[in-house]
């Protein structure tokens, strides 16, 4: 196997475990203060938590996405990385 193959399966692996570290760190804070602040503002109003809840949940689902776009360039890079037909075609022009 040639040797740069080899090095953009390794920079494939690396950039999809950067892609769902980063993707997710920042989704997760983000609706772990979203959940805080929901809850805060159900104890100060009772009355309004069924409006709350109802728009937590919307904000959690746009949150949550941010974290699958990152789940999916991780597959991508894995999965049907383009430059691996850079590289092969790289190996079979040598």
């Amino acid at each position: 196997m040639d040797m740069g193959l080899v090095w953009i399966a390794v920079a494939s692996v690396i950039g999809a475990a950067v892609a769902v570290g980063l993707g997710g760190i920042g989704p997760s804070f983000a609706e772990g203060f979203a959940v805080k602040q929901t809850i805060a503002a159900m104890a100060q109003q009772p009355d309004e938590a069924s409006n709350l809840r109802s728009t937590l949940f919307v904000s959690m689902a746009m949150l949550e996405s941010c974290a699958i776009y990152a789940l999916l360039v991780a597959m991508i890079l894995i999965f049907s990385n383009p430059f691996w037909n850079y590289g092969i075609s790289v190996v079979a022009g040598k």
